[in-house]
């Protein structure tokens, strides 16, 4: 079995529910400073792995990590290729105008920009889009290439990768998607995308699996 290790946020979230439990996630988020929203995802992986124990009404409180080796093992097995989604891609001709209204049109909160080999050569997050508004470029002239992250800058991950990891990338980097690629001789194919929801579903549908 692959053992779970805890990022900063997680350990953090830990000592809080151990020294002020039974503690609500809205409570938690307050200590820590954050929207309920961006804990989900931590407080999810918590639960699933044993850490903490949640009761509606009531709220988490600190369990040990005392979850059955059926559970452990399930999350250990959790790869991104099970639970991705389509990614969102654009050129890298394309200007930031076009791709601004393509993002909110497909509803995504980045994009994933590719050469003329159909390889991964940016992102663009909305925070790229809001800081290139603010000023006084011409948004229907300038391409998104001018504005993007570019390689080797990006945080990508592979089908075979575990959700776990996964999990842990986006908190880390305090992002909220990751593109899914396949490697090719010249670059990175882009085959997928994983977010903060996607994360979410996954550790669900495991509950739903154990019945908790």
């Amino acid at each position: 079995m692959i053992p779970i290790e805890l990022n900063k946020r997680q350990n953090e979230i830990l000592e809080i529910v151990k020294g002020n439990g039974p503690i609500t996630g809205e409570q938690i988020a307050e200590r820590l400073s954050l929207t309920r929203s961006t804990l989900r995802p931590d407080l999810a992986i918590l639960t699933m792995a044993g850490f903490l124990d949640a009761r509606p009404r009531v709220g988490y409180f600190y369990s040990g990590k005392k979850t059955s080796q059926a559970i452990s093992d399930n999350i250990a097995q959790m790869v991104v290729k099970d639970f991705q989604s389509i990614p969102v891609v654009v050129e890298e001709s394309m200007t930031v105008y076009d791709a601004i209204c393509h993002m909110f049109l497909e509803d995504v909160g980045s994009l994933f920009v590719v050469d003329k080999q159909s390889l991964l050569s940016g992102v663009l997050s909305r925070k790229d889009f809001l800081r290139t508004s603010i000023g006084n470029q011409d948004l229907n002239k300038m391409p998104v290439h001018m504005i993007m992250t570019r390689m080797p800058n990006i945080t990508y991950c592979m089908k075979e990768d575990t959700i776990i990891e996964v999990a842990n990338k986006l908190m880390s980097r305090q992002i909220d998607s990751l593109p899914v690629v396949k490697e090719r001789k010249d670059g990175l194919e882009v085959v997928g995308r994983i977010t903060k929801t996607n994360i979410t579903r996954a550790f669900l549908s495991l509950a739903d699996d154990h019945d908790l």
